[in-house]
């Protein structure tokens, strides 16, 4: 398994949690520890269907994922657990569970999208309410039709650190929750309560190298900071200080209208022009989430930070790194950085929004577009507030956290910095400034920290995984239901044949319904042989059995969807109809894999292989397997292409048409399309007769159109027949040999 960094060990085991296991787990650490590594690693890595979710439109930008809100469709406002009514007060919005499913309505494929999830990843934890959290896991469990287990079976990963930014609760909302909730964060939440995640603590820490300097943000972190860590900082109070010009300093700040007021005020200073650089915004994307600003205001010698890494192999500059506008020409803009005359030229960054949609042919949770957003990578930077620069970092910035009002507004401002010799405070730093919950830090200290321990408790989740994925092999729920939902849709559907459809359909339900039956009773025989720890070739050998019972009755299932396909795909107006069918049959040939892949962890576990080394293969096979490809893709043309395959399979153009309920001139149409392609030759289409007639009245009246042609002919002769002669003629004459 590939990792960014070979030597962090804590960081793969956490991989593996999550590759492997369906353990929920709470990764967090320090700032600088790599959090946002991990998440854009097991993004890329993980071959889990996902959905990534966050707090806030900019932190979903920033994941790559959708807010919580907008996935779940949940409304901003309260949510307690129950169906009390007696919290409701003019002006505050509280939902309960009832009047919950008012707002978190599913269409039909977000609920599949829901019953296929299987990893659910909350970014920037810190900052989801308790209640909000058990709102989720209420809709998880009910669209998923798992009441009795938390988030309804998904594996969830919490990714932040409780230390930096909080969750929102006011002294109105909190007289609410308080009835429910022993506080607001996420780990309060009723649903973690029941299933508590594994506490991982990423410790190596890529931003800093002083340990002088670490230690001091671990005892501000841990409320352990003490007289001689705040006369150590003090030494960085150094009232009046300009920062040199070849050294650049950003202000970090605790509200936004410190920081504008600065930037404002030393663009005005700056002689040059300013220029605007709006950005282009396309599709649906919301104001709330723009990463950066709409409109840019800049001018040259502005001072301005990157927000977004370099993607290019150069790596030029990374999220928090301070340059300088050097030149503004002809609308281009060109940056220096400190200490280099090389001016670099600005290039606009996207940032996509997206929705995601279930792929079921191919088994994967898609990302669709729906919006971008296209700007500058910068922002002005001789100020930012605290929380805008959370997982930036900075060589060099001014702090004025003194009017901290938030818990970890300190140490969120300080962690930025590399190291401390870039630090300068331009307030003072007070005791009371630097506080974090009690109930974090008792919380955090869960986190184990003995990798042996960690080890066991991943080897234990494994080999659970493992049996679960071996009952999931054999379960047939998901491919009964689907059969079902398509019994049921024959009552809609606008389709040729559809009676006999029904009938067809009926009959794989009724045997479906059996074989569904009788894996949910071999599950529970698998169930009670892993529960009684049975000798492992006793369940081989049970696994085997139902192998080569379940295996027959799929493949001939199978061959009865692929011969309806085959027979239905010649018919009109059938597309919708064929892309249900050709997921279905995609739903048949994973079980038939899962089955084949159940025997060899079978085998596997008879021959004592290791749990982790059994998933991984499963995981390497489930990522390369793919359905048949012998399917077509019905769009635009597919018609006249299917119309082409008869024509050549034999049939003529009066059974092409009947075969396929259109009329002859329809059919006709068709196949004359093709001569221009060379595909179909004008003699296999009309009578010798009739071609030597056709081609003779083409030719020697070539300035003529369509209907002045038919008038020179009879009745005998079609608008296709002569739309066939016109192309052949004009065919003829575009590969004619030049002289």
């Amino acid at each position: 398994m590939f990792l960014p960094d070979g030597t962090n060990q804590r960081f793969a085991l956490a991989a593996q949690f999550v590759q492997y296991t369906n353990t929920h787990l709470f990764i967090t650490g320090k700032a600088g520890t790599g959090k946002t590594t991990f998440l854009r690693y097991i993004r890329e890595h993980s071959n889990k269907k996902m959905v990534i979710v966050a707090p806030t439109g900019v932190a979903a930008m920033n994941a790559g994922g959708v807010t919580i809100h907008s996935f779940f469709t949940i409304p901003p406002g309260l949510f307690v657990p129950g169906n009390s009514n007696e919290f409701n007060k003019p002006g505050m919005a509280v939902l309960n569970e009832q009047s919950l499913f008012k707002h978190a309505r599913f269409n039909s494929e977000k609920r599949k999208l829901l019953q296929e999830l299987e990893l659910l990843v909350i970014d920037e934890a810190s900052m989801v309410r308790a209640d909000l959290l058990d709102a989720m896991d209420v809709v998880m469990r009910y669209y998923r039709g798992k009441q009795d287990i938390p988030f309804g079976g998904v594996q969830v990963l919490f990714i932040g650190d409780l230390f930096q930014l909080s969750p929102v609760a006011g002294n109105e909302e909190w007289e609410v929750l308080r009835n429910f909730y022993q506080g607001p964060y996420f780990f309060d939440a009723h649903a973690v309560r029941q299933s508590p995640p594994v506490v991982i603590e990423l410790e190596k820490i890529y931003r800093q190298r002083d340990h002088t300097f670490i230690n001091l943000l671990n005892n501000i972190r841990h409320n352990q900071a003490g007289a001689a860590d705040l006369d150590f900082l003090q030494t960085r109070f150094l009232p009046g200080f300009e920062a040199p010009a070849d050294k650049p300093y950003i202000t970090l700040t605790t509200h936004n209208y410190r920081a504008d007021a600065i930037n404002q005020s030393e663009l005005d200073k700056l002689p040059s022009t300013v220029h605007e650089f709006a950005a282009e915004i396309k599709g649906d994307f919301s104001e709330k989430s723009l990463p950066a600003d709409k409109t840019l205001y800049l001018k040259e010698g502005a001072q301005i930070i990157f927000i977004r890494n370099d993607k290019g192999e150069a790596r030029r500059f990374y999220n928090g790194k301070i340059a300088q506008i050097s030149s503004i020409k002809e609308g281009e803009v060109y940056v220096k950085f400190p200490g280099s005359e090389e001016e670099m030229l600005l290039e606009r960054e996207v940032w996509r929004n997206i929705r995601y949609a279930l792929n079921p042919e191919k088994n994967v949770i898609e990302e669709e577009e729906i919006g971008s957003f296209a700007q500058y990578p910068i922002r002005l930077a001789w100020a930012i507030t605290i929380h805008k620069s959370q997982g930036l970092t900075f060589e060099r910035a001014i702090v004025d956290a003194g009017a901290a009002f938030a818990p970890g507004q300190v140490y969120v401002a300080l962690s930025r910095l590399t190291s401390l010799e870039g630090l300068v405070l331009q307030s003072r730093i007070y005791p009371e400034s630097i506080r974090t919950d009690e109930r974090i830090v008792q919380y955090t200290r869960q986190a184990q920290t003995d990798e042996s321990i960690l080890q066991d408790i991943l080897a234990k989740a494994q080999q659970t995984y493992l049996y679960h994925t071996l009952l999931q092999h054999f379960s047939l729920d998901t491919l009964a239901t689907a059969w079902q939902e398509l019994f049921d849709s024959y009552a809609h559907r606008q389709m040729p044949d559809k009676a006999n459809a029904a009938v067809w359909a009926q009959k794989i339900l009724t045997q479906l319904l059996t074989l569904q039956d009788t894996a949910t009773k071999f599950n529970k025989q698998i169930a009670w042989l892993v529960a009684t720890q049975a000798p492992v070739t006793q369940l081989q050998q049970r696994i085997e059995a139902a192998g080569t019972y379940f295996t027959p009755a799929l493949q001939n299932i199978a061959a009865q969807l692929k011969t309806h396909i085959d027979e239905i795909i010649i018919k009109q107006k059938i597309q919708a109809y064929y892309k249900d069918l050709v997921a279905l049959r995609a739903l048949v040939q994973r079980k038939q894999q899962q089955l084949q892949q159940a025997a060899q962890l079978a085998a596997g576990i008879a021959r004592g292989e290791q749990a982790g080394s059994l998933l991984g293969a499963v995981s390497t096979a489930q990522a390369a397997a793919t359905p048949d490809e012998d399917t077509q893709v019905l769009g635009k043309g597919s018609s006249k292409n299917i119309s082409l395959q008869l024509f050549k399979s034999g049939k003529n153009i009066a059974e092409i048409a009947a075969a396929r309920g259109m009329a002859t001139s329809t059919i006709e149409t068709h196949l004359t399309s093709f001569i221009t392609s060379g595909e179909i030759q004008l003699h296999e289409l009309l009578t010798e007769e009739k071609t030597a007639v056709l081609l003779d009245v083409v030719t020697k009246n070539s300035d003529k159109t369509l209907s002045e042609l038919k008038e020179l002919l009879d009745d005998s002769y079609t608008y296709a027949n002569i739309r066939a002669a016109m192309a052949h003629v004009a065919l003829q004459q575009h590969t004619k040999p030049q002289p």
